[in-house]
């Protein structure tokens, strides 16, 4: 029988039928049914967007935006069509201010090196937060080293929430940009982003949002929180890898340099002087990933038939089951108990080793994610080396979860 979901909206979620949806979830691991639980890593790819990546090489493969025969015509308006999407997806005001990066890394590293270019000297300062990945910690020393700009780290409580308190001190007239993720890989902490964008705001400073977390389980209206920057991958809303977006507030695209310089991103080019293209395609040199636009696009639209409000009800559940489950594990500790949290569950279960924990799990068809997540501030701040994290998808289930609990059970025995 179809497993069916009432959401609090009263919508209906069939899930076995979303599951038939993902070819790779009838796979078995070890002999065991795969169970995965590795979404916050990467999500699993459901058939209409494999299918959209073979039919794009096999019927519209053809260099965009400069051929004036068929196959270049039809590839080009593919991907503009694909960038309205990703726009309506988003609440973006103009399709202008997409712009196609590989992924969130590159759409971080284009305003870090854009914007600090443009609008940073020695001495000014970036504020981050104590729990962002490494993608939106790396790329600004990178700019402290070459510049000699400073980060300002928000601190958090002991529940995995930011201080807002200590974030309203961290601003001086010598800061720029502030620039937070949305949802916490490794906490699932879902930070109130409206009100540090609005905090920023009141000092002129202008906000870059890193929502890889956030976009997959959320809907996210860029007019409406009102960052001048927002960024996500493709991959981790059930698109393609190798993709991503940076949207952009027009007046600040149009403001920022180039983050790379070749073919699509000019007017014209002499030997004396260079003039760039117009929005949004001065930010997008050489080929574009066309084939990996409309898949993404599709995904979109996949996510968007089954109700980003319906998939935020959904994985609640999910997460609020597999809680209340893990706590009755003994020497259980999560980390990350924020109010408002997303579908993740970082733990460590007594003195067991989170590698030895996730390799066990694996024997049993349980992918799970350990290490420090590409976030070893964050790991410093909590005291500890990594974590095992468990990240839900609207395609898992609460008998998945039920066999993972009795996995980690059959562990903790044995150590």
């Amino acid at each position: 029988m179809a497993s069916v979901i009432k959401t609090k909206k009263n919508a209906m979620l069939d899930v076995q039928a979303i599951r038939a949806d993902f070819p790779i979830l009838e796979h078995k691991i070890y002999d065991k049914p795969l169970i995965y639980f590795d979404n916050g890593a990467t999500t699993q790819k459901p058939r209409c967007v494999v299918e959209k990546i073979e039919n794009g090489y096999y019927n519209v493969n053809a260099n965009i935006h400069r051929g004036v025969h068929f196959l270049s015509q039809a590839a080009t308006e593919a991907h503009e069509e694909a960038r309205k999407t990703i726009q309506q997806f988003l609440n973006a005001r103009s399709s202008n201010e997409i712009v196609f990066t590989r992924g969130t890394t590159e759409a971080i590293n284009l305003v870090a090196s854009s914007f600090t270019d443009e609008c940073m000297s020695a001495g000014d300062e970036v504020i981050v937060s104590v729990m962002e990945h490494h993608s939106n910690i790396v790329p600004w020393q990178i700019q402290a080293a070459r510049k000699g700009i400073t980060l300002k780290v928000i601190p958090m409580n002991e529940k995995g929430e930011l201080n807002l308190d200590e974030y309203r001190k961290l601003f001086s007239e010598r800061t720029k940009l502030v620039s937070v993720t949305h949802v916490s890989n490794v906490l699932g902490t879902v930070n109130p982003v409206a009100e540090i964008i609005e905090e920023a705001h009141r000092h002129g400073v202008p906000v870059l949002i890193d929502g890889a977390q956030s976009v997959p389980h959320m809907s996210v209206d860029v007019q409406a929180l009102d960052p001048e920057f927002y960024v996500f991958s493709g991959h981790k809303v059930y698109g393609p890898t190798g993709i991503g977006v940076l949207y952009g507030k027009e007046e600040w695209l149009e403001k920022l340099p180039p983050y790379q310089g070749g073919g699509e991103m000019i007017a014209s080019v002499s030997f004396e002087k260079t003039t760039f293209n117009e929005l949004p395609f001065k930010f997008e040199a050489g080929t574009p990933d066309y084939i990996g636009s409309t898949a993404l696009a599709e995904a979109l639209r996949y996510v968007s038939r089954i109700g980003m409000d319906n998939i935020a009800a959904y994985e609640k559940e999910l997460l609020d089951y597999a809680t209340d489950k893990l706590n009755t594990i003994e020497g259980m500790r999560i980390f990350g108990q924020a109010a408002d949290k997303g579908a993740v569950l970082s733990f460590l279960v007594g003195n067991i080793h989170h590698y030895d924990m996730g390799m066990l799990l694996d024997r049993l068809g349980i992918a799970v994610r350990t290490g420090h997540h590409c976030a070893q501030p964050l790991m410093q701040a909590l005291g500890i080396e990594g974590t095992v994290r468990a990240s839900f998808s609207f395609y898992n289930t609460k008998e998945e979860i039920d066999t993972f609990i009795a996995g980690i059970e059959r562990v903790r025995k044995m150590f």
